[in-house]
């Protein structure tokens, strides 16, 4: 019995001519794209599918012409805004903590990271020398449960 050893199944897609009415000397360009999926289908001991999507796309003609720097939107060419100021101490800020529920209340760490979102709930992550009950050494502060130290 014979069997066959990989299937192939694609469609190409090919779009139109189509011409530019900015430049009337310029020629029209056509894309074409391909997608196959091809099945291999060999039967040996394990019975397992491979199969793979192979996307070829290819450009006839002349180049698309350079994009332009699109023009920023408002009258008057107007700045962007600019960005607001960081939120909490800087990372490598030692830092004493204020949570009187936590392990490490009037403790002294050091600034990991903060999370610039002001929706965050506990933006501060604090990095200490010594770890908790759960070998831990790191936890989450609101900015107003740490204070900087000098």
């Amino acid at each position: 019995m014979a069997s066959m050893a990989s299937a192939a199944s694609g469609f190409v897609l090919t779009t139109p001519n189509v011409a530019t009415t900015t430049n009337p000397g310029a020629v029209s360009t056509r894309s074409t794209v391909s997608f196959f999926h091809l099945k291999n289908n060999n039967n040996n001991n394990n019975n397992r599918t491979n199969t793979r999507l192979v996307v070829r796309a290819a450009e006839e003609g002349a180049a698309p012409p350079a994009a332009t720097k699109p023009a920023p939107e408002g009258e008057g060419g107007e700045a962007p805004k600019p960005k607001p100021p960081p939120i909490g101490p800087k990372r490598g800020t030692k830092v004493r903590i204020l949570r009187r529920e936590s392990y490490w209340y009037k403790d002294v760490g050091s600034v990991v990271a903060v999370d610039q979102d002001p929706k965050t709930r506990y933006p501060v992550v604090v990095r200490f020398t010594k770890v908790n009950y759960a070998s831990v050494s790191t936890n989450n502060y609101a900015l107003d449960e740490i204070e900087e130290v000098k």
